[in-house]
């Protein structure tokens, strides 16, 4: 940490001047224009950019892997970078097929040039377009209704609904990589704060949340891959899988409604109250655990995993609720 004396020039103007080791490593010298950002007690300073776009390069040629290849697209897009550069001393087919597979699994990205040997990919939204909110609003509703649906294939034995249930994780994974990277891009740039309308602390809760969500659809995908493993469900298990489906679900619909309140108070009420509902969630998982145990024991172990994905379930709506306390305490 360097300090520096506020000086007075002109009888009215602070002035302070800049650590020449920032200064150069940033690109400042006589003449640059230079940002300012207030927030409360800190002042914050940047290089002014004219066109804000992050450019970022990949030597691509050691990935061993569609599954690196695209782990590579995810991780840079996440990243921030707006212009993502992908190189190799020669572009295959395949690997040409992998990181358009990848693009269009994330909000915003296209491929913009294609040669011999490097594709370039940009993010053609900029940071006002994407609302934080209004991602984990959708994740909100996709993740939950994925959640019903799976139960409801399982006890139903109806595979086309199962597989549909597969196939919407990837729209909650589209919006989480997307949170993850507004998080990301508040986190390094605050000119990114001031677009997206939300403070840093709270676009951190938001992408906490998001985190949870996202991990729901998981459990609710595994739900729906296990009900295409077994045929129907006799009834004594199915109204209790119901039921406790149903309880389970209010903890993070109940946590989430928590979280996007504006007044504190409603939303450490509403927190509260989701995390009320864990106790009786715990001794209704106890009563069906048990009765499971009555099938035989291929069916019995598929419903223990589909009852242990519901009772994760309620614990991500629990780690929401925190979330939705810490975004309505007092900041110090």
């Amino acid at each position: 940490m360097e300090t520096r004396k506020v000086q007075v020039t002109g009888g009215s103007t602070y002035t302070v001047s800049l650590p020449k080791e920032w200064a150069t490593d940033n690109g400042v010298s006589a003449g640059t224009t230079v940002e300012f950002y207030d927030e409360g007690d800190l002042l914050l300073v940047t290089p002014q950019h004219e066109d804000g776009h992050t450019v970022g390069t990949l030597d691509i040629s050691d990935l061993d892997g569609d599954n690196e290849l695209r782990r590579a697209v995810m991780t840079m897009y996440v990243s921030g970078f707006d212009v993502i550069t992908l190189t190799t001393n020669r572009m295959t087919a395949s690997q040409r097929r992998t990181i358009r597979d990848a693009t269009q699994g994330l909000v915003g990205l296209e491929v913009i040039e294609e040669m011999p040997k490097k594709m370039v990919l940009q993010d053609l939204l900029d940071s006002s377009e994407l609302s934080i909110e209004n991602a984990i609003v959708r994740m909100r509703l996709v993740a939950l209704t994925m959640l019903e649906d799976a139960v409801e294939a399982l006890l139903t034995d109806d595979d086309e609904l199962a597989n549909d249930v597969i196939e919407r994780d990837d729209d909650v994974d589209r919006l989480w990589y997307m949170t993850s990277r507004v998080f990301r891009t508040v986190l390094r740039n605050p000119t990114a704060s001031e677009e997206v309308g939300f403070p840093r602390e709270t676009c951190f809760d938001f992408q906490s949340s998001a985190r949870q969500l996202e991990r729901i659809a998981d459990h609710a995908t595994k739900i729906a891959r296990l009900s295409l493993e077994v045929g129907e469900i006799p009834e004594e298990a199915a109204q209790p899988l119901r039921e406790l489906r149903e309880e389970v679900a209010r903890v993070p619909d109940t946590a989430m409604d928590a979280l996007l309140a504006d007044d504190p108070e409603m939303a450490v009420e509403r927190a509260s109250k989701a995390r009320g509902y864990v106790d009786g969630i715990d001794e209704r998982v106890r009563e069906v655990d048990q009765k499971i145990h009555e099938f035989e024991p291929q069916l019995a172990q598929v419903l223990g995993l589909v009852i242990d994905s519901l009772s994760r379930t309620a614990d991500y709506g629990v780690n929401i609720a925190e979330s939705a306390l810490q975004k309505a305490a007092p900041r110090p």
